[in-house]
């Protein structure tokens, strides 16, 4: 996940570490109700088990705060220093993470034990003075976690749904849409020079930034994601046998990995089915579609005479669009139809689904990663993947905002990834 050394709002300490240990609750919280196996368990290489988030959540807070800031504190045990580090070379080895997986022990009952005593350290860390670079650190770890969060449903999706019973994670009691969603309007939008980027006190991850000035041509983009229905027709069209509408590379997964339809659909009696966190359903209509590939993304707008908006232009865009939507907080955990009656022009900008975007995932001018084994990630992943904007149904509500990117490689699929279409003005 992206880290930074932290530029934050100087809240009081009081409220950092009220928001600090509600965040460590709602961690916790996601974990209801799985058994030890249902937390061990590593269905691919790019996912994580369960029980290795919360451990390394906590292994985060105990590495970058306690250790530095806690005057005498030792570690709950050494060797998680080896199994619960991610990407940070210079911390030192680590645990494979393709072995994830195989760690049967420590036990669920015992990384929450380990979890509780790290936060009783914490607290006791909260009641004394501390200097601004750790109330820094606490901020970043709170924003660390709420990824992880995030990460953590998207990968119990993917175990579950290489169960063929179709676990369900959390129970749901609405009803699906089966309405068809409206066609979609153009916004225009003018051209000009703008700043690109965060600046200002609030907290960013140093991939946000400098600020910067950027040249963009007048152009539009589709008022809402586009959704099931539209990716039936295009899957009935013949959208996963046509090579004239792919890249390359993506291509050559559609041929490898015999792609037909986005990840966890099913079709059964002529009808489409997909897995979601509460279980089997059938596909809404009207909802945004998720689980694809910048690659399918791709091809599906080359299919429409549309292109992927660049990230600039959708930062442009999502600035005049008031930070709201369905996050993991209302608890349903997959995407809902745009509502009929939306105020502003654009319709789920933020939640739902995050969505692609034509730009690779750069440095800005400027940029420079930070010091340090907290620098590490964003700068050093600066290759081969694409930026997301938006937030999804499964991140935490208040983590987004209209500088936000996230990145990943073109053929990933198991995130809530979707898409906006955009061409260029006429």
């Amino acid at each position: 996940m992206p880290l930074r050394e932290p530029e934050v709002v100087r809240h009081s300490p009081a409220a950092l570490a009220n928001r600090l240990f509600d965040c460590r609750v709602q961690t916790i919280a996601l974990t209801a109700g799985l058994t030890d196996a249902d937390a061990t368990v590593q269905s691919m290489e790019d996912a994580s088990p369960a029980k290795w988030h919360l451990a390394h959540t906590t292994w985060f807070f105990e590495e970058f705060v306690l250790a530095s800031y806690a005057p005498g504190y030792l570690s709950v045990d050494p060797r998680y220093r080896y199994l619960y580090n991610s990407y940070y070379d210079a911390v030192g080895p680590r645990h494979p993470r393709a072995s994830r997986g195989l760690l049967t022990r420590p036990t669920l009952v015992e990384i929450v034990d380990y979890r509780h005593r790290v936060d009783d350290a914490l607290r006791g860390l909260a009641n004394g003075s501390l200097p601004q670079s750790a109330l820094d650190l606490i901020e970043l770890g709170i924003q660390h976690e709420q990824q992880h969060q995030e990460l953590m449903l998207t990968d119990l999706l993917h175990l579950f749904a290489q169960n063929p019973l179709r676990p369900v994670y959390r129970a749901t009691g609405d009803a699906d849409c089966a309405d068809a969603a409206r066609e979609p309007k153009w916004i225009d939008f003018p051209g000009g020079r703008f700043d690109i980027g965060h600046a200002g006190a609030e907290f960013a991850f140093d991939c946000e930034g400098p600020r910067h000035t950027l040249l963009l041509a007048p152009y539009m983009l589709a008022n809402r994601p586009v959704t099931n229905e539209e990716w039936i027709e295009f899957i009935v069209d013949g959208g996963y046998r046509s090579p004239q509408l792919w890249l390359s590379d993506g291509w050559g997964r559609v041929q490898a990995e015999h792609w037909q339809a986005p990840l966890y659909w099913e079709q059964r009696d002529g009808a489409w089915w997909q897995m979601t966190l509460s279980g089997e359903r059938r596909v809404e209509p009207a909802a945004p579609v998720s689980q694809i590939s910048y690659f399918e993304a791709d091809a599906f707008a080359r299919w429409k005479n549309a292109r992927l908006p660049t990230e600039f232009e959708w930062e442009v865009a999502a600035r005049a669009q008031p930070i709201a939507g369905q996050f993991a907080s209302t608890g349903r955990f997959r995407p809902s139809p745009a509502p009929p009656d939306g105020q502003t022009p654009l319709h789920q900008v933020y939640g739902d689904v995050w969505e692609w975007t034509a730009s690779a995932y750069n440095a800005y001018p400027g940029f420079k990663a930070a010091a340090g084994a907290v620098g590490e990630y964003n700068g050093k992943f600066m290759c081969s993947q694409y930026v997301l904007r938006g937030g999804s149904c499964v991140t935490p509500a208040k983590h987004v905002r209209p500088t936000y990117r996230n990145f990943f490689y073109p053929h990933q699929r198991w995130q809530f990834a979707g898409l906006r279409l955009a061409r260029d003005a006429t």
